[in-house]
């Protein structure tokens, strides 16, 4: 193919997805024309992605930390955002750390910050959707992590009791009556429990903060993303637990971490 023609069938597929509302068209069709490996296939995508399927899912997969991490139909596709909960914890994770990626989704969060850190890591993950467990083990195998499926820190190993350094949780904080309020792509594609924090967006958080003093070593942190307006309310929750808490917020991304440390 010419790279005249090459162009003009980028304007094409720009068009038809500008069409359908695609914010970032230019740079979905540079994706999708670079994915497709025959014409019925770069068709179908385009029409795919043009109905509302999020373009990760489209592609199969996400740009994140610098990484293409894989991500299936119905996944929980990382946000940008969460980059800054990962330079958060690179800040935290030395040589040896004991990193445990809560409510992992893709295992975006442990892939990219085992990758930031550089350094050896011992790396697990749980999520309680199957898709997701999926995804993350093969995410995360070139680190070695290990991933399990169940209900928050129910799988994992009894032996991280007390011993987890790092503990990334990117629990959901939507609350259930906003859910409606979501873009399609995310109310229509991904699993509503990555999404639905319940009544305040603020259940599975409680959960969590409650049990993270019996998981986490002395000094061990938890770090969680929040809504700027759930941030006061957010803090108490791991205060009440017991941990220390400080929070983050990066202007560019617009993103909000806390971080709660076990005393």
């Amino acid at each position: 193919m010419s790279v005249f023609s090459s162009v003009l069938l980028r304007s094409s597929v720009a068009a038809r997805l500008r069409a359908a509302g695609c914010v970032f068209a230019e740079d979905e069709a540079r994706i999708l024309l670079a994915a497709a490996t025959t014409p019925a296939q770069l068709a179908g995508m385009v029409r795919s992605r043009a109905q509302g399927r999020p373009l990760e899912h489209v592609v199969g997969w996400a740009e994140f930390g610098g990484l293409r991490i894989s991500v299936d139909d119905g996944v929980f596709v990382p946000r940008r955002r969460s980059e800054f909960l990962v330079s958060t914890a690179a800040g935290l994770t030395g040589a040896d750390a004991l990193v445990v990626d809560l409510c992992c989704g893709s295992g975006a969060l442990a892939a990219a910050l085992v990758t930031a850190v550089g350094l050896p890591v011992e790396v697990y993950a749980a999520d309680v959707d199957e898709a997701a467990v999926r995804c993350a083990r093969r995410n995360l195998a070139a680190v070695g992590g290990r991933v399990f499926q169940g209900d928050l820190f129910e799988p994992l190993p009894a032996a991280l009791r007390g011993r987890i350094t790092v503990l990334l949780a990117n629990v959901p904080y939507v609350p259930t009556a906003d859910i409606e309020l979501l873009p399609a792509e995310a109310r229509l594609h991904e699993a509503r429990p990555a999404l639905d924090g319940g009544a305040d967006g603020l259940d599975v958080l409680r959960r969590v903060a409650g049990q993270a003093p019996e998981w986490l070593a002395p000094g061990g942190s938890l770090l969680f993303e929040t809504s700027e307006r759930q941030a006061p309310e957010a803090l108490a929750v791991a205060g009440a637990a017991g941990l220390d808490t400080a929070l983050s917020w990066c202007e560019d991304l617009d993103a909000t971490v806390v971080t709660a440390t076990r005393r």
